[in-house]
């Protein structure tokens, strides 16, 4: 047959299963609003623009030596170069619950916990293990902006339940109640808080626990920034604070932020012990074991002195209040003051619709554009947390470049009129 007698295909004759190149449940994700604002920064730094960068939430700090060393020695050891169970080292499973337990008062067994490629691994791993198609879960707002498609990915439909600045981003259980429906299977709770920094009280905590486990919900608690908190508030652990709870609750951490281990990708997973052997099936399928040289060093982080975590504490201790005093001196601005992480997220809703370099920013994404290009700053706009009308900024990075970041986007926000 020649060439032109071959049958035309239109896109009207391919169904539309073929013309998908990339599938529905994958296609549908977002990118990471933070790494991508993250990346933006880097590649302007790179191309010789003097750009600052609040969006990464990492601490500018080093990996302590320690378990630096743990690690380099690890990867001259022969039983690291090979498989090991994909659950995790039995040492550092071990290690993790007698961490927990000192830092928590939770104790648990070595078979309770799930060693995962990092924190992001560890909340996919929950959901995927829990949520059936359908399930919704309850999503307090302002989240991290991981968490709804880790829902939508295992199925789970999330139900956004809403808090400002006016409440100190914290939700209560009446609000919870009101989002509640025959549906309901998880909610997510998050203190201290990523992007707000807020930390709820013991007594608001055992409020939620106690109306979770009447209402028969399970809990995904993320409680990453465990050891950054500040002013007196203390992160308090549900399962420990509601101990009725425990059998429906799934702890999620990690070394990332307390140790300044964000790039070894080790995390983990706490929960009832047959919800992590499933949860374990799982992983040995998805990725097998974590990088036996990465859960080496935790192995070492965990099982150490929390000195390094209390000199960093006091670092960002001090610019949590920099930060806060210059951005709300900006008119236009409302800066909360954070108790736990390292994070500011200040209302910019008084400075929406004003006009700026010949520019009427409408909302915050429109903003933060004209904040990366007049004055050189990344932020993260509300919208990657699901309210919009409001900026994310990180302070773990230096000081300088803090006051410095802050100092340049105030005069650009002072122009408005």
């Amino acid at each position: 047959m020649a060439a032109s007698d071959a049958p035309t295909v239109t896109s009207d004759s391919v169904s539309p299963a073929a013309r998908r190149r990339v599938s529905a449940r994958v296609g549908g994700i977002a990118e990471s609003a933070t790494l991508a604002v993250d990346a933006k920064a880097k590649a302007l730094k790179a191309a010789g623009r003097p750009v600052i960068g609040f969006g990464a939430g990492e601490p500018d700090f080093p990996t302590p030596a320690p378990i630096v060393e743990a690690a380099t020695a690890a990867c001259a050891e022969a039983r690291n170069h090979r498989y090991t169970p994909a659950a995790g080292l039995p040492e550092l499973r071990e290690a993790v619950a007698a961490k927990t337990a000192r830092d928590t008062g939770y104790q648990v067994k070595p078979s309770q916990v799930l060693i995962t490629n990092g924190g992001k691994q560890a909340v996919y791993q929950a959901f995927a293990t829990i949520v059936d198609p359908g399930d919704e879960v309850l999503l307090p707002a302002p989240y991290w902006t991981t968490y709804p498609e880790a829902i939508g990915l295992a199925g789970g439909v999330p139900v956004e339940v809403q808090s400002d600045e006016t409440t100190g981003y914290l939700v209560t259980v009446e609000q919870l109640e009101a989002a509640r429906t025959p549906k309901t299977k998880v909610l997510l709770f998050c203190s201290p808080s990523n992007p707000t920094g807020a930390v709820y009280s013991r007594e608001q905590v055992e409020a939620i626990g106690r109306w979770a486990v009447e209402h028969g919900i399970w809990v995904i608690t993320d409680e990453i920034y465990e050891h950054l908190t500040y002013d007196g508030a203390e992160a308090v652990s549900l399962p420990v604070v509601v101990p009725e709870l425990a059998d429906t609750c799934i702890v999620v951490n990690g070394v990332a932020k307390t140790y300044a281990m964000t790039g070894w990708r080790v995390g983990w997973l706490i929960g009832p012990a047959d919800v992590i052997k499933a949860a374990s099936n799982y992983q040995s399928h998805l990725t097998s074991n974590v990088c036996n040289v990465a859960q080496r060093a935790a192995l070492a982080a965990v099982s150490g002195s929390l000195d390094a975590v209390a000199d960093m504490r006091a670092a960002f201790d001090r610019r949590r209040q920099t930060i806060v005093k210059m951005l709300s001196e900006i008119p236009g601005v409302n800066c909360p003051t954070p108790q736990g992480a390292f994070y500011v997220y200040p209302s910019v809703k008084g400075l929406l619709g004003k006009e700026i370099r010949g520019v009427r920013a409408n909302t915050s994404v429109e903003l933060a554009a004209l904040v990366l290009e007049h004055a050189e700053v990344a932020v993260v706009p509300g919208e990657a947390f699901g309210t919009p009308g409001y900026f994310r900024l990180s302070y773990a990075l230096g000081d300088e470049d803090l006051v410095t970041g802050v100092t340049r986007m105030a005069e650009l926000l002072r122009e408005a009129k």
